[in-house]
């Protein structure tokens, strides 16, 4: 594709390049900047008995809503207030019981500073984002973290970049330190996000994926071979396992060991006369019902193998589950 006469490709990359540095700097210099204010917002958070009601208005309601997201995602119930639907009825969403969060730059946004003074008179604390202290917001804040930049990246230095950046950065900084605080753990953050890759390994067991009861192609060790290969295939598993009266686990008999079975014994070998006891793996690789898939999913890659047996407390064969269950199940 021809590129339009206008877009100078030097220039191009060269712009891109600065803007991500002015921004990095922007991050950096605000990291530099911390203080025990940061550490009084965390704790105005982190002792809140009802939400973090997050207020911005353009870029900054963007990234405030992310913010939001961010909060809620990771132990810190939150939710977004539009500064301008506020003053029309949404400031009733607000509680006494909550924490609000401010993000503005100038700290002058009209439809923030608006409702500022009710939201004092309601003894709501008051956390702010904003690149100047001495601002409207500012001054009603309980506790102002600075986000201010030197510069934005937009070449005019108008559009919100760096600054927008900076808020963003401090917001997950916030979320970090809040998480860490509630101890807040990987298996608490899978909870929040079921239908995601995380929540799936980490919530999915083996019991939930598994094939159990008829499903599960098992056979006696006295099967014949004939027989046990007739089971094999009909479960479609590319396997079967061979346990005793007891269901106990003996061994299992795998496609693999079949086409070994052949190349040892010579495609002309008459193998009618062997039983499942004398072709089978003994001791294969198990898995509890109760482990998370992603651990059977684990050894199955560990063992290079596609298959692997369900046993109970006592050894007892209860399922099998193979890699396209797992791949079914979105848990590999």
């Amino acid at each position: 594709m021809s590129l339009p006469p206008t877009l100078d490709p030097v220039r191009t990359t060269n712009l891109a390049r600065e803007a991500l540095d002015i921004e990095a700097q922007a991050v950096l210099s605000m990291a530099g900047r911390l203080d025990d204010r940061f550490v009084r917002a965390v704790g105005l958070l982190l002792s809140c008995k009802g939400r973090v009601v997050v207020m911005g208005m353009g870029k900054s309601g963007h990234i405030g809503r992310k913010i939001t997201a961010t909060l809620a995602s990771t132990g810190t119930p939150s939710m977004f207030v539009h500064p301008a639907e506020a003053s029309h009825g949404d400031l009733g969403m607000i509680t006494a019981t909550d924490v609000v969060l401010g993000i503005s730059n100038s700290g002058e946004s009209e439809e923030l500073t608006a409702i500022l003074p009710l939201i004092k008179r309601m003894g709501v604390p008051l956390v702010a984002f904003t690149g100047r202290a001495s601002s409207t917001l500012g001054r009603h804040a309980d506790v102002v973290l600075d986000t201010s930049v030197e510069k934005e990246a937009c070449p005019h230095n108008l559009a919100p970049t760096a600054s927008t950046t900076a808020q963003l950065a401090l917001g997950d900084a916030l979320a970090v330190a809040l998480l860490d605080a509630r101890g807040f753990k990987a298996d608490d953050f899978a909870r929040s996000h079921p239908g995601g890759a995380l929540g799936r390994k980490l919530l999915t067991l083996v019991s939930d994926v598994m094939r159990s009861g008829d499903d599960v192609p098992r056979v006696s060790a006295q099967t014949s071979l004939m027989e046990l290969m007739r089971v094999v295939s009909a479960k479609g598993l590319g396997m079967s396992a061979i346990v005793d009266a007891d269901d106990q686990v003996l061994g299992i008999f795998t496609d693999g060991d079949l086409r070994r079975l052949i190349e040892k014994t010579g495609s002309g070998a008459d193998l009618r006369a062997l039983s499942a006891a004398e072709v089978m793996h003994p001791n294969p690789r198990t898995v509890r019902a109760d482990v998370l898939a992603v651990v059977a999913a684990d050894l199955m890659e560990a063992g290079c193998i596609t298959s692997v047996l369900v046993v109970d407390d006592a050894g007892r064969l209860c399922g099998a589950l193979n890699s396209n269950d797992l791949m079914r199940a979105k848990v590999i």
